[in-house]
This record gives C-alpha cells, structure tokens and sequence, in this order.
C-alpha cells in the first residue's frame, strides 16, 4: 500500500493496480488523500464511520488520514490518485463517493503512464492540473451505509447484516433492543441520520451489488436480501442506482 508511511512527493500521482476476486486490503491509512477509481467490478470500502460500495464508472475520495480497508469481489482494475491535501484549497474533507466522467477516466488512465516528475508548462502538467479542476466537479452520490457507534445499535446491525434475508421490521428492531418503536427510530436518526427502514434498505443494497458482482442471478440476489419478488427487488435497485440489476451485472463485470 502506498504513501501510507511515506509522504507524496509530487501535488499528485497516479497509480495502477489489479485486484482478483476475493482479495481485500487490512485497514490503513495514507499521509495524501486517495481517488479510488474503478474501471470494472466492485471495491467494498469500510471506514470506521461508514461502508462503500465502489462500482464500474464510480470513484470513492478517501481524505488522508482516514483509516479505511478494501474488499474485492470480481476482478477489478483500479486507477488511484493519490492527491496532496493543499493541491487545491476547496478539495473535500470527507469521503465521498461520485460518477467519474469518461474526461476524467480518460485523464486518469493517460496520467498513470507519466513520469512522476513533469516540467512546468509541458502537456503532462497541463494533464494533472485538470484532473484538480476535475475533482473539484465530483457530485456525491448518496449510496454508503453508516456505521453505528453505540453497542446496542452495533449489535443489532450485526445481527440483521448476518441475517439479511429475514423479512426485517421496525418492529423486529424494537424488540431486539427492548424498546418502542419510537425510540428505536429516534436512535437511529440521531446517531445514523437515517430510519431503521432506511438504513436496512441501504444494507441490502450494498449486499445486493457485490451479489450481482459474484455472479448471482436477479432471482438469488433478491431471495439472499430479503425480497420475495424480484421485481420490487429489482425496482427498488433501479431507483437507486439508476440501472436494473440485468443492467448492472454485464457493465460491472466487463466494462472499461
């Protein structure tokens, strides 16, 4: 793992690595901010505040100093950029993750094969300065599962994550942790920002894109989360990615 130790000597540097099915990288850090950029398959991410799912055609900003690991599922090709804080005043300070434009892909896969020292004025400076300008355009996507802190809201995430294709309800929530459903909901809202429904909604999800990524079918990936129909599964899918799950299988695996 790069820069972990070791400061970055250039603003920025790109770098590429592949990953086989079922590697994962321990959790580290890295002195410089980090793009993760995934050119096909699916990166999971796990912050201590939050979870990641990384997919084709989408980059995951990964601020220096935040303690993070990877966990692969299918075979997937990275392009990082590994990016001095001060490149630019307005970078962001949390993760983030974004759609990465076919400019941008095409700008990070042209600047791996540079030198890592350019002149100033030639063409490879002019390339790195407009990745910045780049990254400054990202527009977050809404798709990461926070982490609780407390042991009882731990516990019980643990538990339906184990159990994920149980038919799961606030009211099931309330009685593993002994309280009204009212309380429970305000728990989770004033530790998670989100619904027990929300947040369960947000878990299958991720499940179901690293499922569809190791080869599922619609109608294993809908039954493995929870869902009895594949196509409410499936409409539930498509109104948070953006893709049907047929969609999104074949550009996970082969895209790029």
């Amino acid at each position: 793992m790069k820069f972990c130790d070791d400061p970055l000597g250039p603003p920025i540097l790109a770098y590429a690595h592949n990953y086989s099915h079922g590697d994962v990288e321990l959790p580290h850090t890295h002195q410089c901010s980090q793009f993760l950029h995934a050119l096909n398959g699916v990166i999971r991410v796990d912050t201590p505040s939050e979870s990641w799912v990384v997919t084709t055609h989408q980059g995951l900003w990964i601020p220096s100093g935040i303690r993070h690991s990877l966990r692969i599922t299918g075979d997937v090709r990275v392009r990082t950029l590994f990016v001095d804080p001060m490149a630019r005043a307005d970078l962001p300070n949390t993760c983030m993750l974004s759609k990465v434009s076919p400019l941008l892909t095409s700008l990070i896969i042209e600047a791996v094969s540079l030198p890592d020292i350019r002149l100033s004025g030639t063409r490879d400076e002019r390339i790195f300065e407009l990745i910045l300008d780049e990254l400054r355009l990202l527009n977050a996507i809404d798709f990461y599962l926070p982490i609780p802190k407390t042991e009882a809201l731990v516990m019980l995430c643990q538990n339906v994550s184990e159990r994920i294709s149980h038919p799961w309800t606030a009211s099931d929530a309330a009685k593993f942790l002994g309280q009204s459903e009212r309380t429970v909901s305000r728990r989770f809202q004033q530790e998670l920002g989100l619904t027990f429904t929300e947040w369960l909604r947000q878990q299958r999800l991720l499940c179901a894109s690293e499922l569809l990524a190791s080869g599922y079918s619609v109608l294993d990936t809908a039954l493995a989360i929870g869902y009895d129909s594949p196509s409410a599964f499936s409409a539930m899918f498509k109104s948070r990615t953006g893709l049907s799950p047929r969609d999104y299988c074949p550009m996970v695996i082969s895209s790029g």
